[in-house]
This record gives structure tokens, sequence and C-alpha cells, in this order.
């Protein structure tokens, strides 16, 4: 009888076990849509691999737009205006100048990002630029738009340049995954705080020519609509191949990005705060009603009310490109 009872209370201790278990165990969070980013031309003579907006994807809160580009020499963006959200841009090879309306201005080099707010609204160019040692290239990067909380769409605009020296790196024990943590974090390494208004996570992993196949659990915070892009190589997400250029969307579902990356392969995870509110866009101005985009197209034509410092002003670093 002693025997059986103790068998009795055993297994019970082995199923409370496993109940707890399931319980702290991260879910891998389901795939939504994986679709190929798609070629096409943007700005002057800019190519990007588009993942939205598009047919697939149009807006997926906080996220409006996100571009893989590559940006000859001779193209570029010259002067455009913003208002309303916040753009994230990543050089991933080459340089690009950017320069404003307020008289801001500086050079962005391999592994730099920008974080600008344009709140109210802002005029300002980026175009391709020497390097360090002068050489000319094609630019490579990833430009993130992100929508900003209706209370603070009409803030005062910003910028935060972070340096790739900046940036904190975690690696594998046997150093042949690494992630840069722009944003987040990612195997127990927090990014730099204070990037942007709105929440975003911002993850680069790379693999190396002997990666061994190992599965990557990556957190995604609760709350947070979640991307996965293969800028290189493959990768496998729930069972699934996925190409180079594909982007993997994910359900609300779950609270971990589950991906085992190919041998020399470059991922990127992207989550954000999902807004509960209207997006209502036309090109850079973004807005929570259509009113709020007709003024911004008024406010842009009048130089008034965030664009006062546009009157008059046009960039020196715009005037590269012959029109």
């Amino acid at each position: 009888m002693l025997r059986k009872q103790q068998l009795i209370s055993k297994l019970q201790q082995l199923k409370l076990m496993s109940t707890t278990t399931d319980i702290t165990t991260p879910i891998s969070k389901p795939i939504d849509k994986i679709f190929t980013a798609l070629e096409t031309s943007e700005g002057r003579g800019a190519r990007v691999r588009r993942v939205m907006p598009t047919g697939n994807m149009v807006n997926f809160t906080p996220f409006l737009m996100f571009d893989h580009f590559k940006v000859p020499s001779s193209a570029g963006f010259p002067d455009h205006p913003h208002r309303g959200q916040e753009t994230i841009t990543y050089v991933v090879d080459g340089s690009v100048d950017h320069e404003d309306f307020t008289g801001s201005k500086g050079t962005l080099n391999a592994g730099d990002l920008q974080f600008m707010t344009a709140g109210r609204g802002i005029v300002h160019a980026e175009m391709p630029s020497a390097g360090p040692n002068g050489e000319v290239r094609t630019v490579e990067g990833i430009q993130l738009w992100v929508d900003l909380p209706k209370e603070l769409k009409n803030c005062k605009p910003r910028y935060r340049d972070l340096r790739a020296a900046e940036i904190p790196i975690a690696k594998s024990d046997s150093e042949d995954l690494t992630v840069k943590v722009i944003s987040g974090k990612s195997m127990g390494v927090d990014s730099v705080k204070d990037l942007a208004y709105t929440p975003v996570w911002f993850l680069d992993f790379e693999s190396s020519k002997q990666y061994s196949g190992r599965e990557v659990n990556q957190d995604i915070p609760e709350g947070f609509n979640s991307l996965l892009y293969v800028m290189k190589g493959t990768a496998t997400v729930n069972g699934k191949k996925i190409k180079q250029h594909d982007v993997v969307i994910f359900k609300n579902g779950g609270d971990s990005i589950d991906f085992i990356p190919g041998p020399s392969s470059r991922v990127i995870v992207i989550g954000g705060k999902i807004l509960e509110q209207p997006i209502v866009q036309h090109g850079p101005f973004v807005a929570t009603t259509r009113k709020g985009i007709v003024k911004a197209f008024e406010d842009y034509q009048t130089r008034t009310h965030g664009f006062e410092q546009a009157k008059g002003w046009s960039s020196e670093i715009g005037k590269r490109m012959k029109l």
C-alpha cells in the first residue's frame, strides 16, 4: 500500500512539473503570411526591396514602410518633407549624407543608424557620399517608417544618431552567430535606450559559414507586431524554408520568434508596439484622420505650422543631383 501511495504521489509531482513547464516555456509565434519583397524604383535612381506598403502588406502598426534599399552614387533622395512619423535608417554598406532645414547635417557610414522624428514637420535630403577613405560605392541599407502615437504627432523634430561602435553585439557561445542589438534585447544583451518615441525592437542576426543550425529563440514583448526578413542567405521558421528577400509576418499569439539561420546568412527581426489608432497616410505625411492629411499638405504648401523653415530653403547635398 505504501509503495502504491508513493507511486501516486510521484505521478502527481510529475504532472505538476509538466503543468508548470507548460506555463513558463515560451510559445513560438505562429506565422500569418510569407511573401517575397519585390524590387521596385524609389527616389531618383534608387532600387528597393519593399516589404511594405505592397499588395501583400499595407500598414502593420506601428510600421508604415520597410525598404531594403540599394542606392548608386548617381541616385538619391533630394529635398522632401515628412510629418507625423519617425524614420529609422540603417546603413549596411557605403555612406550617406543627410541635411535638413534646421541646419542639421552629417554622414552615416557603414553600420551607423539614424533615428529621425519628423513630428510636426521636417524637410530633409539623403544622398550617397564618399566614405571615410574617399571611396564612392552603392549604398545598401534598411529604412523603416514608424507611426507616432497621436499625442506626439505635433512634437518638435529631433535626431538620434547611433554609431556602429555604440551598438551592443551579442555572440553565441561558439561565436558562430552574432546579433547587433540595435534596439531591444537579445541573448541577454540590452540596446542603447531612448532612440525613438514609438517602442521598436530592431535586431540584426548574422551566422558564420560554419553555423551548426541551432534554433534561435528570440523573445518579443507582449503587444508588439513582429516580422522577420532574410536579407542574405536563408532561414527556417516554424519548419518552413525562407529564402533571400522573403518576409515572414507573425500573428500576435505566442511570445517568441523561433528560427534557424542558414550558414552565412543575415536575418533581420523587427518588432514594434501596436498603436491603437487609425492610420491615414499620403506619401510622407501620416495622420489619424483625412482632415489631418489635408492640413499637412496645406501647411507644407504655405510653409506654416511646422514648415516655416522650409521657406526659401534648399539643401546643398540635394544639388548634387542634376534635374
